[in-house]
């Protein structure tokens, strides 16, 4: 049975950007992010010894263009999200693709309840930024929870690899490298400055103890731009 979730709870619907509840905006996610390839991320979870049989939980799934691709590695994915019209195009390719065992699952990271042998991975990509920091460490206890020992952590987020005072100069080169100026092709300089001033992006200095505090080793990290981290960490 589910568990109740406590009143003081944080809306994570309420949170989540209220583009990413709007059909229109969802249809050309895809297009706006550049069709992220999910390769890497699966290759990285089976490269830490899941194997083909595993359980696999996609936090935050938007799309589904890594749950989806799963299905294909993994004996039982479950692809969670808070917008119910994320998970309606997720169930959609889903069909399309006849791949008819791919859970999916009304939830966050704050409200997912685990049903079942504890996952061998969870994988999340840009979206446990919605969260401010307290509620991130919450979110990350509660993964380590889903997830067996040894179990794999596999995130990607904007994540600032920089200190406070050197701000201005790696958002303004940030907003000059943005290579797109039509925001239905993918972010625009306006599109990130929004993403700072109304998102809960943290610094890595701030995120990689959260990540050990919730029991986590952190066994690979790599980062773009300052801007963009990418890591791969085992539940201790």
């Amino acid at each position: 049975m589910p568990h109740a979730h406590p009143s003081w709870t944080l809306d994570e619907l309420a949170h989540a950007g209220p583009e990413h509840l709007d059909p229109a905006f969802v249809a050309g996610f895809d297009r706006k992010q550049g069709y992220p390839d999910p390769t890497d991320d699966i290759d990285a979870i089976r490269a830490h010894g899941v194997a083909p049989d595993a359980t696999v939980v996609d936090l935050g799934a938007g799309t589904g263009r890594f749950a989806l691709a799963a299905v294909g590695a993994f004996g039982r994915v479950v692809a969670a999200d808070v917008s119910p019209a994320m998970l309606a195009t997720i169930r959609g390719r889903a069909v399309e693709a006849g791949l008819t065992t791919l859970e999916c699952v009304q939830a966050g990271f704050l409200s997912y309840d685990h049903q079942g042998p504890p996952a061998d991975a969870v994988h999340t990509r840009h979206a446990l930024h919605q969260l401010p920091d307290f509620w991130k460490t919450i979110a990350l206890v509660r993964i380590a929870a889903i997830l067996r020992p040894g179990g794999v952590l596999r995130l990607r987020d904007l994540i600032y690899d920089f200190e406070p005072a050197q701000a201005d100069a790696v958002f303004a080169g940030w907003f000059a490298d943005a290579a797109h100026r039509d925001p239905a092709d993918g972010y625009t300089p306006e599109d990130y400055a929004e993403h700072i001033r109304t998102e809960h992006s943290t610094y890595r200095w701030l995120f990689e103890p959260m990540l050990t505090r919730a029991g986590f080793e952190i066994v690979e990290v790599d980062f773009a731009g300052r801007l963009f981290g990418t890591y791969t960490c085992l539940r201790r």
